[in-house]
């Protein structure tokens, strides 16, 4: 478990209390990374569990997802999609990802 304001972590011990451990190294993101803000997520339509992507940033159609993305990220409106220069695909909330990141 995780202090989020101290970045202090704690693990159980073995006699299951939590024992503290010093803050996470902090690191800075300087990736490049393509991203599109969404604006729905349609699920439950298709059987193959996969989602459709609409966007919110004008001039892009909506797109799919296949199940595996859906269920490892989940997807929410208002957050984004990412793509990362080696191909992968993630998404990120829209507070930490706008804190993260601006629009080259």
């Amino acid at each position: 478990m995780q202090n989020t304001e101290t970045g202090e972590i704690y693990l159980a011990t073995p006699s299951s209390t939590p024992a503290a451990q010093r803050e996470l190294p902090r690191y800075r993101s300087h990736k490049e990374v393509w991203a599109l803000k969404i604006a729905e997520v349609k699920r439950g339509q298709l059987a193959d569990g996969s989602a459709e992507i609409v966007p919110s940033d004008e001039g892009y159609q909506s797109f799919r997802v296949d199940r595996a993305y859906v269920l490892k990220h989940d997807p929410q409106p208002g957050g984004y999609y990412v793509l990362y220069g080696d191909g992968y695909r993630s998404f990120s909330p829209a507070e930490p990802f706008e804190a993260g990141y601006t629009l080259v």
